[in-house]
């Protein structure tokens, strides 16, 4: 065989840890329009990662650092190919409240600590991609995540008003303490910001709203000379591409204060990155790569890290205007990336007169769409227990600022109760013969029993540690409430799995049933459960145990007149 015919093979698979080689060749088409969408999120990334970098308390231009070699290295590395990845709102406001009890922020200490964070969150999430555990993250479910984003957005939205009211550099109890008189300039910019913003948004969504604004703004505020005014403004920004970062080695109790807030950063950015990569695939007809994209993002925090920035995440926001604007390969962040780098080389003296009121009205305006009221209640229509605990999250997350990381880890606690709560209760219903032929809940439906001296049963569950023991008790109780039952038929078709402590339970439900001279029956048992139920010696034949493969043969043979009756659906209800 010839190496050119070894090479599409080999290509394929280095395209499974380098997906970027299965990129599409670029026509000219192909990358007029790329470049059309790359450039269109640079010109939005830029003044968002300067804004994104305040809230983090990191120095302002590493915002824009986490938007160069993060988003290179994701593209690169990520299954998801036309997802924006770089500076967040919700990632930055994660490192600025974990790192608020620690150091001052801005500071050379606060830097260090930041680093770490972003570096401990990448090596995470590579671990979890190369060891096929991404699935580990579906255990926040959306109830969860809709009351911390919902907290997180509140939180962020509040911590931007004293800029928006021209109190720049004072926080909320300072103002409400009295002194300086609000500058009514730096109000004039933010209020007037998140109107262009927002009418920019809905008239031209395709247009580059944000930087048009920072370039305006910052041209308005050199002609009134608003710096030598006094004015809270961006100030210098150092040009250049970012250089190697190393934060040093931190003592071990500050390691130790880092964990956690490194986990609800993995699983946060992660979250985010999967709310667009569902998109990005779906649009795509493609099956999402999660592992992958994990250790892509991974890879690209490493790459933020040692930049000197902060965590990066893809942006549901920018990666919606990547696919509005008609991307459809990495080519397109290819040359984001390029216009980012040409602004750090020689476009940020161009910063240096935005007011910052325009960046709280950036962070503002891009945070609004995360609050969404009436998420709450859609979710009360269709669950209180769920919507009590999206509310719940959403007052921890609230409540417990700055480590407001407590709102999501108390968030999945509730929600591993309410899901043990109702795996340890399952649906347990006896069952009758409906009119349309399908088997459903007697009681609910006012059906009469399938026979005289029979309770037949069904358990909507798998037959495990947490179920088995509520089966036991519902026979036991039957059993004494009916003295006069000579058969018991379990309708097994929903148990698709069988653990030992259900096995066990099985055992002695067969047990009890002989030494009271009651007939068991079993119909629709499924080939996994009674493999194990096999196993354990638990279907041995005997005189008081039947078994039948569908409803209709148990059917059949408990009721001898079920000829004149519907023929039995085995879709139950």
């Amino acid at each position: 065989m010839t190496p050119a015919a070894l090479s599409p093979s080999l290509r394929q698979r280095l395209a499974r840890w380098v997906p970027c080689l299965a990129w599409p060749r670029p026509s000219a088409a192909l990358l007029r329009n790329e470049a059309m969408a790359g450039i269109t999120v640079a010109l939005m990334v830029i003044p968002q990662g300067v804004a994104y970098a305040a809230l983090a308390g990191m120095p302002l231009v590493t915002g824009v650092y986490a938007a160069l070699f993060p988003a290179l290295i994701a593209v690169m590395f990520s299954s998801s190919q036309r997802l924006s990845v770089g500076p967040t709102a919700l990632t930055s406001l994660l490192v600025g409240a974990s790192l608020a009890p620690l150091a001052v922020a801005g500071s050379a200490e606060w830097v260090a600590m930041a680093v770490w964070l972003t570096l401990m969150s990448g090596t995470i999430q590579i671990v979890l991609g190369a060891g096929r555990f991404g699935w580990l993250l579906r255990l926040v479910n959306s109830p969860v995540l809709i009351g911390f984003t919902q907290g997180a957005a509140v939180l962020i939205a509040i911590s931007q008003l004293p800029a928006l009211l021209g109190f720049t550099g004072r926080t909320i109890p300072q103002v409400l303490q009295g002194g300086p008189l609000p500058d009514l300039v730096a109000i004039a910019f933010g209020l007037g910001s998140i109107a262009v913003l927002w009418l920019g948004k809905r008239m031209l969504p395709r247009f580059p709203t944000t930087m048009a604004l920072v370039a305006g703004a910052a041209a308005i505020s050199w002609v009134i000379d608003y710096a030598l005014r006094g004015g809270a403004v961006v100030g210098s920004l150092p040009s250049g591409l970012p250089s190697f970062y190393w934060p040093g080695l931190l003592p071990v109790s500050t390691f130790s204060a880092l964990v956690l807030p490194a986990l609800m950063i993995t699983l946060v950015s992660f979250l985010e990155t999967a709310s667009s990569a569902k998109v990005d695939n779906a649009r795509a007809g493609t099956l999402w790569n999660e592992n992958q994209d994990l250790m892509g993002q991974g890879l690209a925090k490493l790459a933020s890290g040692f930049t000197g920035a902060f965590p990066t995440s893809s942006s549901f926001s920018r990666s919606a205007i990547t696919l509005y604007a008609g991307a459809q390969t990495g080519w397109a962040t290819l040359f984001s990336v390029v216009v980012v780098a040409g602004a750090l080389l020689w476009l940020m003296p161009l910063l240096y007169h935005v007011p910052q009121a325009v960046l709280a009205a950036v962070v503002v305006t891009a945070i609004l769409g995360l609050v969404k009221p009436a998420s709450f209640t859609a979710l009360w229509r269709i669950s209180r227990i769920e919507a009590g605990i999206a509310f719940g999250t959403f007052v921890l997350t609230i409540a417990t600022a700055p480590s407001i990381y407590w709102g999501v880890l108390g968030g999945l606690l509730a929600a591993l109760a309410h899901y043990m709560y109702r795996h340890l209760h399952p649906r347990i219903i006896e069952v009758g013969l409906h009119p349309d032929g399908s088997l459903r809940d007697r009681n609910l439906w006012k059906l009469p029993p399938l026979a005289p001296q029979l309770y037949a049963l069904r358990m909507d569950a798998e037959l495990d540690f947490a179920s088995a023991s509520t089966l036991e008790r519902a026979l036991t109780v039957a059993l004494a409430e009916r003295p006069e039952l000579t058969d018991v038929c379990l309708f097994a078709q929903p148990i698709n799995r069988i653990d030992i402590t259900g096995a066990e339970v099985f055992g002695s439900i067969r047990r009890m049933m002989e030494s009271k001279g009651i007939r068991l029956h079993l119909s629709g048992l499924k080939l996994p459960a009674m493999q194990v139920l096999e196993r354990a010696g638990l279907l041995a034949p005997g005189p008081m145990l039947f078994s039948y493969r569908t409803d209709g043969e148990a059917l059949a043979a408990l009721m001898p007149r079920i000829g004149d009756m519907p023929v039995v659906q085995e879709a139950e209800a």
